[in-house]
């Protein structure tokens, strides 16, 4: 592995549930009695979310956006267990790091204002600007990759959602599946490798 890629929310932080909540709510508001749309939009841009759900509605969609940027100011930033340690790990051993996430920079500068540390672990951070086509694409793998002038199959990926884990794969690279949005068995058929968290991946001693 001569790069280590990550998704941001489920794989850096343990942010989906709070997402899950917000986005039930608002589902619950437009689309009273159609349970289950906040697990379904899960990997999802939010353009791709007003495309599919909020199309030729641009005051719902500038109400959701309002709401949405209120809440990403004040949501908790937690790391995944152990991904500080295995980061540091990496970096040590001189493997190249990066976020690759569908995130925009207005939510990432929230996270930088709760997390400023956060930049110190990656030598790039990709954002949903950077990128021609969102997962399961793979253009934003294969966009971090030639960033530091690798093929994707030098690469490893941690991901959660599918969407996620599809772009990894079609990117070439080696695929670890976070079990933090859904279950290891839903998330195995999409990946090499599926863990809950970093700590069996750390050098022991």
């Amino acid at each position: 592995m001569k790069a280590a890629l990550f998704d941001l929310d489920g794989v850096v932080f343990d942010t989906e549930p709070q997402y899950t909540i917000f986005w039930g709510g608002i589902f619950r508001e437009y689309y009273p009695g159609n349970d289950g749309l906040e697990e379904k939009i899960k990997g999802s841009t939010l353009v791709e979310i007003y495309e599919k759900y909020f199309a030729d509605r641009p005051d719902v969609q500038e109400s959701i956006t309002q709401r949405l940027n209120d809440f990403e100011t004040h949501m908790q930033f937690n790391y995944v267990p152990c991904f500080v340690d295995y980061v540091l790990q990496l970096r040590a051993a001189g493997v190249k790091t990066a976020i690759v996430t569908s995130s925009n920079r207005d939510k990432m500068n929230a996270l930088y204002r709760q997390r400023p540390e956060v930049k110190a672990y990656f030598d790039a951070i990709l954002t949903s600007e950077d990128f021609r086509e969102s997962k399961p694409s793979p253009d934003c793998y294969l966009t971090a990759a030639a960033r530091f002038g690798f093929a994707a199959t030098e690469c490893t990926v941690f991901e959660d959602s599918f969407n996620g884990l599809k772009a990894g794969r079609a990117s070439g690279a080696y695929v670890i599946g976070l079990a933090t949005t859904n279950s290891a068995d839903a998330i195995a058929p999409y990946c090499d490798r599926v863990i809950a968290d970093y700590k069996p991946l750390l050098k022991k001693g």
